[in-house]
């Protein structure tokens, strides 16, 4: 009896001193990178957070301009956890500061390490060096350093199978279960793809506890939540989150064949580097060995269903997307030899650290350039054409994020980004200011010289670039008075980049541009009053009847049209502008967006101004 005394002592001093080592590694991770500055998709996160201060309810319930369109957060591809959380920390903060928050968010990776260190203890043999690989993985070492919702969701996604497969007796297994279908909600209300964990978690059940009803419904609790929370908003503001996210993947071409392809390509690509390559072969060998087994079964089951899924919901291949994937590649890899995996685990380290030293210094690029342009753009209007923490930053200045249809007016500064998908406009200009980002180190995650596809497939499919170009090309511009030379515009002439004002597009086909709901476009005015003259096309597709056309503000001709065509209308009397020059606009009622073009499109433009 003294000696299971004894051995439990020393088995409970080993798990004590085992966890202690993976916190150190995890502080020794994130303390470095507490300052990280605003990056990604954290802005659209915050704003949900600060609508949470509002309505805590409904924090997506709430409008955002992306990509220089209006859309409603309600559909947003994640629940609302990660607002909530980022809210509460505002509440206590008094505003948004990166120190403290990222030191906030180092909660999170703890729950993941423990939960790590608890699985490794149950499927692999060699337990530390299991939890150094999942510390190692490329994106938890990066990605952790966000403020979005992948380390929230991968901290409960961890801790659900931690707790599910913890095999305790009696009072302690029914904590842990309760446990476990808490952090299953959590995960689900963190992010859509933890509906993942009730297929995995029931081949858990079936290879042990299969004669286990409360297991079996315990597996349910994800769908469960996430079903509550559609029913939830679509009682309470009229709008079904999933539908709306659907929409606007049909609308944006997110699941579009070409990119779920790309997307695939990219995950499988991505799966290689969750531990160092070079451990992979060996690693396969040895589960397709053992692949009877029912503790690899369940690991291969949890490798087959997750990667099964992120290829059928998401369309970027981002590397971030497979951090609940990490855990059983780890475990898994870490079947092998100890000085293989010792190897393994400083090599990828080492990498996982460079790209992070890279994230921050790209990020940090963003919060500079905006802080060099708080005296500049003193009494001036401010736009930012651009996303991510620039946007962030500028906007907590007072800038504003800048719309397709957006009349820019003289003394207007917009700040561009060459990256950050900017929004085509044309105006004359003059730059006040330009800055290169361009990282110490040759490691790119995503680069304007760079084929990385680590944030996502539409810059490449490396796992990471090695390059020493730029990452980004950033420049302040102001706009200058418009002189317009011409009374009647073609859209092919060269003056159209001075003349278009808003909402009509690039040239297509040498001669015709898309417009948007409303087009406006500046004319010089003639000596004498003229006819207002607009020649346009209404494309089959296009969903247009109403044309309207105003001259400096007031309505000089409508007109309804029963088909698609080619039309032209004209004011019914001579006009001019009240100065020298003239703006006008060109109203459509009806605006499309085909498949894979995220354009609002009205009708075709062939030319408008005064004739004869």
């Amino acid at each position: 009896m003294e000696a299971g005394v004894t051995a439990g002592h020393s088995q409970a001093r080993g798990y004590r001193r085992g966890l202690l080592l993976i916190f150190a590694v995890v502080f020794l991770l994130r303390i470095p990178f507490l300052n990280q500055a605003i990056q990604g998709d954290d802005h659209i996160y915050l704003t949900e957070a600060q609508h949470a201060l509002i309505d805590p309810l409904h924090p997506s319930d709430v409008k955002y301009v992306f990509l220089g369109n209006e859309v409603d957060l309600r559909g947003h591809s994640h629940p609302p956890l990660d607002a909530w959380i980022l809210a509460g920390l505002i509440t206590v903060c008094g505003d948004i500061y990166e120190v403290p928050f990222h030191a906030a968010y180092i909660l999170f990776s703890l729950i993941a390490a423990w939960a790590m260190w608890s699985l490794a203890r149950r499927f692999s043999p060699h337990p530390i060096w299991a939890a150094l690989l999942f510390l190692a993985v490329p994106a938890f070492v990066i990605n952790g350093n966000s403020l979005e919702s992948d380390l929230p969701l991968l901290a409960f996604w961890m801790a659900s199978i931690a707790l599910f497969t913890c095999d305790a007796e009696g009072a302690r297994d029914r904590w842990a279960l309760a446990m476990a279908a808490l952090s299953m909600a959590l995960a689900a209300m963190a992010a859509y793809q933890a509906i993942f964990l009730t297929p995995i978690l029931a081949v858990y059940v079936w290879l042990y506890h299969r004669h286990s009803p409360a297991r079996w419904w315990l597996t349910l609790t994800p769908a469960a939540t996430i079903a509550a929370w559609q029913i939830f908003v679509r009682a309470s503001t009229g709008a079904l989150p999933a539908g709306m996210l659907a929409g606007y993947f049909a609308s944006y071409g997110f699941q579009a064949f070409t990119a779920k392809c790309a997307n695939a390509l990219a995950l499988a690509i991505h799966s290689c580097f969750l531990v160092f390559p070079a451990l992979l072969p060996a690693a396969v060998l040895l589960a397709w060995r053992k692949r009877r087994e029912r503790d690899t079964l369940f690991l291969l089951a949890w490798i087959t269903i997750f990667f099964a899924g992120a290829l059928v919901v998401f369309f970027a291949g981002s590397a971030r997307y497979l951090l609940p994937m990490a855990a059983p590649v780890a475990l898994l890899a870490s079947r092998l030899r100890v000085r293989w995996l010792a190897a393994g685990f400083v090599l990828q380290m080492a990498l996982s650290l460079g790209l992070a030293v890279v994230n921050y210094q790209h990020w940090d690029g963003y919060r500079q350039f905006a802080a060099s342009l708080h005296d500049a753009s003193r009494g001036h209007r401010v736009w930012v054409d651009g996303e991510w923490g620039l946007r962030y930053y500028l906007e907590s200045d007072g800038a504003l994020p800048l719309r397709k249809t957006q009349r820019l007016r003289a003394g207007d500064i917009v700040v561009l980004s060459e990256l950050a998908y900017p929004v085509a406009f044309t105006a004359p200009v003059t730059a006040i200011r330009r800055m290169e980002i361009r990282p110490s180190l040759p490691l790119r995650l995503i680069g304007l010289e760079s084929h990385s596809g680590y944030s996502t497939v539409s810059r490449g499919f490396w796992p990471f670039g090695i390059s020493s170009g730029p990452i980004d090309r950033l420049s302040a511009v102001m706009i200058a008075e418009r002189h317009p030379a011409l009374v009647y515009l073609p859209m092919n002439d060269r003056a159209a980049a001075d003349q278009l004002v808003s909402g009509v597009y690039s040239l297509e086909a040498g001669r015709f541009r898309w417009m948007s709901k409303s087009g406006v476009i500046v004319l010089k005015n003639p000596a004498a009053p003229m006819r207002l003259h607009v020649d346009f096309t209404i494309p089959p597709q296009a969903p247009a009847r109403q044309v309207r056309l105003l001259l400096d503000g007031r309505e000089v001709a409508s007109q309804t049209y029963t088909a698609p065509g080619t039309y032209s209308l004209a004011s019914a009397e001579p006009v001019r502008g009240s100065g020298s020059s003239a703006t006008v606009e060109i109203d459509v009622d009806q605006t499309f967006s085909p498949p894979g073009d995220s354009r609002e499109l009205g009708i075709v433009l062939t030319g408008v101004g005064f004739v004869p």
